[in-house]
């Protein structure tokens, strides 16, 4: 007959840290856009820009603080090669960060709330030219610049000791 163990002689089981899986439907992209919007019913546009981009919304830098259920018309300026395009839609303040810092640096996520199927093609399109872009050449690097890019791209062997 096996001998009971101890409460301190009890095997444990492993602990291991919290994982924050994402729940979000749309991968984002981190990237620096020009943006204009609008209070709804307001003609006076104001200038921002996003930190990151989704098909579902955005994270845009304001210079007032924004309220939470808030609408806003919105631009969001896109570049799809040669040309510059635009997105346009009505967006909701969906949460906002409390600023620790200086008055006027505030960050708000949005998300769509009325978009044309076209923009949303734009969008789409858009996003999937940066899943898409696999080599430094595609950025439109100078070639003489471009070992540059691709040495911090590709990791390196530890040195000897």
């Amino acid at each position: 007959m096996p001998k009971k163990m101890e409460k301190d002689e009890r095997e444990t089981k492993p602990h291991f840290g919290v994982a924050n899986f994402e729940k979000r439907k749309h991968p984002r992209f981190s990237i620096d856009l020009p943006v204009e919007y609008w209070l709804i019913n307001n003609p006076k546009s104001r200038p921002s820009h996003t930190l990151n981009v989704s098909e579902g919304g955005l994270l845009v830098h304001f210079s007032e603080p924004p309220e939470i259920g808030q609408d806003l018309r919105l631009k969001l300026f896109i570049d799809s090669g040669p040309d510059l395009n635009s997105v346009e839609a009505i967006v909701q303040v969906v949460w906002k960060e409390i600023p620790l810092g200086k008055d006027g640096d505030y960050r708000a996520g949005v998300k769509f709330v009325d978009i044309s199927a076209e923009d949303m093609d734009k969008l789409k399109n858009f996003l999937n030219t940066l899943i898409n872009i696999k080599t430094p050449s595609e950025f439109r690097i100078p070639s003489k610049f471009a070992s540059m890019v691709a040495d911090f791209s590709t990791p390196k062997p530890p040195k000897p000791k």
